[in-house]
C-alpha cells in the first residue's frame, strides 16, 4: 500500500533517527494491520519515520525508529535482546548514493513495497523520493520486517532489518546438554 502522507517532511537528517524498544503507540499518519499466522502486526508510518507493534500469544513488542525529541538512544548498528519470551534482533545501515542512483533506488523500493500485500509506504509532499517504507513477513515462527527511510536532500537511505522469534530454552537444545558439554 502506497500513501501520500499529509504532513511536512520533518526528518531532515538521517543522523537524527533514534531507536527505541517498548514505546507506547505514537500518532500515526498511515497504519496497516496484518494477521500473520497468529501474529498481529501493526505497521505505523509516523510524521518522523516508523513504529511496529507486534502481539502474539507470548506477549507484545514495540519498535520505534524515528526522530524522537530528547531521545538519547541514537540509531544502533545492531541490537540483540530478550523481550519477555522473545529474541529480538535489529540491524541498521546507512547507504549513501549519488543523485541518479538515489532516484532509481527510491523508485525500485516504492514499487516493491506498494505492490506487496504486507507492505506499507508513505511519500512526503514536495519530494517524490522522500519516503518511509516497510515490509513484514512471518517465516518459521519468526516475524521479520525491513524498513527504508529516504533522505533525498543528503542522498542517504537508512535501511533496517528486525527479527523477532520465540526464545528456545537451553534445555531444549540437545547438543548443549550438560552430559555433552565436554564430550568429543
Amino acid at each position: 500500500m502506497l500513501r501520500t502522507l499529509n504532513t511536512a517532511y520533518t526528518d531532515t537528517r538521517s543522523a537524527d533517527l533514534a531507536w527505541a524498544l517498548g514505546r507506547e503507540p505514537l500518532p500515526a499518519l498511515a497504519v496497516l494491520d496484518l494477521e500473520l499466522n497468529g501474529a498481529n502486526v501493526q505497521m505505523r508510518l509516523l510524521g518522523a519515520s516508523h513504529q511496529v507493534l507486534l502481539e502474539q500469544e507470548q506477549g507484545s513488542c514495540s519498535e520505534t525508529v524515528a526522530c524522537i525529541p530528547g531521545s538519547s538512544t541514537p540509531l544502533p548498528l545492531g541490537v540483540a535482546e530478550h523481550v519477555g519470551e522473545w529474541s529480538y534482533e535489529f540491524a541498521a545501515r546507512v547507504e549513501t548514493l549519488s543523485q541518479g542512483s538515489f532516484a532509481g533506488r527510491a523508485q525500485e523500493l516504492l514499487a516493491l513495497v506498494a505492490d506487496h500485500p504486507n507492505g506499507l509506504a508513505g511519500t512526503f509532499p514536495g519530494d517524490p523520493h522522500a519516503f518511509t517504507a516497510m515490509l513484514v513477513q512471518r517465516h518459521e515462527g519468526q516475524v521479520s520486517w525491513r524498513t527504508w527511510h529516504a533522505y533525498p536532500q543528503e542522498g542517504t537511505l537508512v535501511v533496517t532489518r528486525t527479527r523477532v522469534g520465540v526464545r528456545v530454552p537451553i534445555s531444549l537444545l540437545g547438543w548443549w546438554g550438560g552430559s555433552r558439554l565436554g564430550a568429543r
